[in-house]
């Protein structure tokens, strides 16, 4: 069983810096994909950013330019640098991670982690 845990999140004013953290543990084979995902109050979860193995990223438009997604395989850790936040960014944030096991194919998510962007 792979697990996630996130950490990083936090109050923030408009125009300010959070980074997120999210480090994978188990009996991990491979990470194909890790990612963040969010869901603000009375929305559905929305894809934020996510990064293959290789370092192939991919971002929604309405974080592009300011969010920017890492990962270290070494540590099977994903990180997501978010600058210039705004009040629409307020939200739960979610890890994501999909690979396989010695045994299994996997897909996991964090506890999650608030973000809220307040004045």
């Amino acid at each position: 069983q792979v697990q996630l845990v996130e950490s990083g999140g936090g109050l923030v004013q408009p125009g300010g810096s959070l980074r997120l953290s999210c480090a994978a543990s188990g009996t991990i084979f491979s990470i194909y994909i890790m990612g963040w995902y969010r869901q603000a109050p009375g929305k559905q979860r929305e894809l934020v950013a996510r990064i293959t193995s290789g370092g192939s990223t991919r971002y929604a438009d309405s974080v592009k330019g300011r969010f920017t997604i890492s990962r270290d395989n070494a540590k099977n850790t994903v990180y997501l640098q978010m600058n210039s936040l705004k009040f629409e960014d307020t939200a739960v944030y979610y890890c994501n991670a999909e690979g396989r096991t010695l045994q299994t194919d996997f897909a996991s998510w964090g506890q999650g982690t608030q973000v809220t962007v307040s004045s």
